[in-house]
């Protein structure tokens, strides 16, 4: 049995009574409707329609199906006679053509279904949609309802500066533009744009600029989010969908729609939860004497626990720490802000001793969050005397970065903050020459490399070995240059679970 979605399920019995058969009719006559021109009498067999070159390649849509001044067809050859048909024969080549159509569907909404990101399937809509209508180009708006955004446009077989001259044209003089508008809440076909009675001047100039010369529109729209957006498909020549054709579009818009619901809210919420991850972070670094701070930061689409942080402390010194919450999410988020704000306050109180400051914080991490662990670093920097004292809590070792040198700090084995009845480690010094740069990072930079612990550690002291040597007194160009050598190719900007934190200090 065809496995056909919920919202393409045809009731064939239905079907089957509202395609009422004319005994009377003659043979030629109905079976014009589905069968070509010139079929053989002795094809018995009912060959399925295909619908607007679902067998295209990936990618390519069919030439525009026009229905407006069609190219006249060869005429049809008259039946004899003598060769009647069974009465059955015309129900079931229609049939025929209905499963053909629902198949089509059932394919074109498996592609939709498997696409995870807004955009993608903002294109794959496009797409789908030029090959049931027939079309060569389109665009989708996307412009929810409820003004919480995100609003964009997205082409298919049009460039930026296309849409760009699109988007000159006044939204009233445009099918999509009145969907938008709430004029229209019916799909709109304009079968011949140019020779429209008061179109715009301005919609007259760009389509004859663009070349097309008719367009079919379709609100995207549910009951339950109300209006995202509005799709357009542009015919190079005059022309419109059929009936057929339309009822085919209006089936796959209005699962595309809600697939489109699902995914905004989807990317409404990895945005929130972004900002309000960011927003629990330093919104900028301290300035302080002798030293220059820079950071680089990439959080996962849900949302983790990896967090920063440099704040100025009493007579000159400054407080450097990292750290990294299990989980992710909002809970993770919010145990991160959580941390980060305790930390602060230890760290004034008593950061010259990094011990007792992430002591003080695991045994608030035991109060608070029972179920969760994280790891921690906290250096007590004084710039003027290039000394670093500094603990960790089962995190990574800092790495010092100079002409001379590039090594790993070694930095005593400990547990992660929660892990053990009572926490505590000693702390280590450091003393980093003229022009050195001590490197804090979290966990993510290695895990994203994809590597064993131990590979991804070579490659970042080989990425921090081959610093170019015009740049090393720049952190930041520091950090973008280990953060590019260990993820290349956009693997910093890739959906991962995994956090990343980079801070970088370099010492006059």
């Amino acid at each position: 049995m065809l496995d056909i979605p919920s919202p393409l399920r045809v009731d064939v019995e239905t079907l089957l009574a509202a395609q009422s058969y004319q005994a009377d009719m003659g043979v030629c006559d109905a079976i014009e409707q589905y069968a070509p021109v010139g079929k053989p009498e002795a094809m018995t067999t009912p060959r399925l329609p295909k619908v607007a070159g679902i067998d295209s390649p990936p990618g390519q849509v069919p030439p525009p199906a026009h229905t407006v001044a069609p190219v006249p067809a060869a005429p049809a050859v008259p039946c004899a006679p003598s060769a009647p048909a069974a009465p059955g024969a015309v129900i079931q080549d229609r049939l025929a053509g209905w499963v053909s159509d629902l198949t089509t569907l059932h394919e074109l909404t498996e592609r939709l279904a498997r696409t995870a990101a807004l955009e993608d399937a903002l294109h794959e809509l496009l797409r789908a949609g030029a090959t049931l209508v027939g079309a060569r180009r389109g665009l989708v708006v996307l412009e929810p309802g409820d003004g919480r955004g995100p609003d964009t446009t997205v082409g298919l077989g049009l460039s930026r500066p296309d849409l760009g001259h699109i988007e000159t044209v006044p939204r009233g003089a445009t099918s999509y533009g009145r969907i938008l508008d709430g004029l229209s809440t019916d799909p709109e076909a304009r079968a011949d744009l140019l020779s429209e009675d008061g179109l715009d001047p301005r919609h007259r100039e760009v389509a004859a600029r663009l070349g097309y010369a008719a367009s079919y529109a379709l609100p995207l729209a549910t009951e339950a989010a109300g209006r995202l957006g509005a799709a357009v498909w542009l015919y190079d020549e005059p022309a419109e969908p059929g009936e057929r054709r339309r009822h085919l579009i209006g089936l796959y818009a209005a699962y595309a729609t809600e697939h489109l619901a699902r995914l905004l809210e989807l990317e409404r919420t990895r945005a929130w939860s972004g900002t309000i991850a960011e927003e629990l972070l330093p919104s900028r670094l301290p300035r302080v004497a002798d030293v220059q701070l820079a950071v680089r930061h990439r959080t996962g689409p849900r949302g983790g626990g990896d967090w920063y942080d440099a704040l100025p402390l009493p007579e000159g010194a400054l407080g450097l720490a990292v750290g990294s919450v299990t989980g992710s999410g909002a809970s993770a988020v919010a145990a991160m802000g959580r941390l980060r704000a305790s930390l602060r306050a230890y760290a004034v109180m008593e950061g010259e001793d990094p011990v007792a400051v992430l002591s003080d914080l695991e045994l608030l991490l035991r109060l608070t969050e029972p179920a969760r662990s994280a790891t921690a670093l906290f250096a007590y920097c004084e710039p003027a005397q290039r000394k670093i004292v500094l603990a960790g809590a089962g995190h990574t070792p800092p790495l010092v970065i100079g002409e001379r040198r590039t090594e790993f700090a070694e930095t005593t084995l400990s547990a992660p903050l929660g892990m053990l009845a009572c926490w505590e480690a000693p702390s280590v010094e450091i003393a980093p020459e003229p022009g050195e740069t001590v490197l804090l990072y979290t966990d993510g930079l290695l895990r994203r490399t994809g590597d064993a612990m131990d590979r991804a550690f070579a490659r970042l002291h080989a990425a921090a070995a081959s610093i170019p040597k015009g740049i090393r007194e720049d952190p930041g160009a520091i950090a973008d240059h280990i953060l590019g050598a260990m993820l290349p190719d956009g693997l910093d900007t890739a959906d991962s679970d995994e956090d990343v934190v980079l801070l970088a200090a370099r010492f006059a």
